[in-house]
């Protein structure tokens, strides 16, 4: 009989003391009570990206490869490729394939193409975005793989600095690619140049031969105007970076 009086003190004492804690938790907060305010002090706002669209307008400026190719730190651009590259890639002519397809050549090479290698369908896929690895392909992919061909096996975060991945490119040039032809100097990349009109003929490739000029038949009896002296050069499409 003593031991059932005994838990009920024990179990009259937790209940109490529980009773307790909610008493002063409510009157707490009647104390204490703070109303939201209706409108915050400090409101961030958000751009609407717009997805794929508004993706779109979020990419960066693309270089003038015919400027910057010129003056790119090809050094540089070794040291980034055997601290960042060579644990997937081997750049040497005849080299094996590692993680990712062996990169000798690359630069200009046709996306998803390298003897041997496995290619993800994803990267299959990308050659109907970017048909071969241009200087422009490269820049946006090695800036960020998994955004540019989603679903690409190659799982690197991508160089995020623009004079890095310039550096980066030259370098792959030199490693095989010496025969893909550096575009002129685009004076419409050239930095504060009003972009290019949508449509506009881009400049020729150096060493690239321009097309001639053609001039419409003159109105009869009239004098026809003089052709130009030289055809605009116009500017090799670039391409994106290997891939896995």
């Amino acid at each position: 009989m003593s031991g059932d009086l005994q838990v009920n003190k024990i179990l009259g004492a937790v209940l109490a003391t529980g009773l307790v804690i909610m008493g002063v938790r409510v009157g707490s907060e009647m104390l204490f009570h703070r109303e939201a305010p209706e409108k915050p002090g400090y409101a961030i706002e958000v751009a609407d990206t717009g997805g794929e669209a508004g993706a779109a307008a979020a990419v960066e400026t693309l270089p003038d490869w015919g400027t910057v190719l010129a003056t790119a730190d090809v050094a540089a651009g070794e040291k980034t490729f055997t601290t960042k590259c060579t644990s997937c890639h081997n750049d040497k002519e005849g080299g094996p394939n590692a993680i990712g397809p062996n990169l000798w050549g690359a630069v200009g090479r046709p996306v998803a193409s390298h003897a041997g290698f496995s290619y993800s369908d994803a990267m299959k896929a990308h050659v109907a975005d970017a048909p071969a690895w241009s200087y422009d392909a490269l820049f946006h992919f090695l800036g960020a793989p998994g955004k540019v061909v989603k679903g690409t096996k190659m799982t690197f975060a991508g160089v995020k600095k623009p004079e890095e991945r310039i550096n980066l490119i030259a370098y792959l040039h030199t490693q095989g690619s010496t025969g893909y032809a550096v575009p002129a100097p685009d004076p419409t990349r050239a930095p504060g140049a009003a972009p290019a009109a949508a449509g506009a003929t881009p400049a020729p490739a150096i060493g690239a031969t321009a097309a001639p000029a053609t001039v419409a038949p003159a109105a009869t009896g009239t004098t026809p105007p003089k052709a130009e002296a030289a055809a605009k050069p116009t500017v090799a499409p670039a391409e994106a970076a290997p891939a896995h």
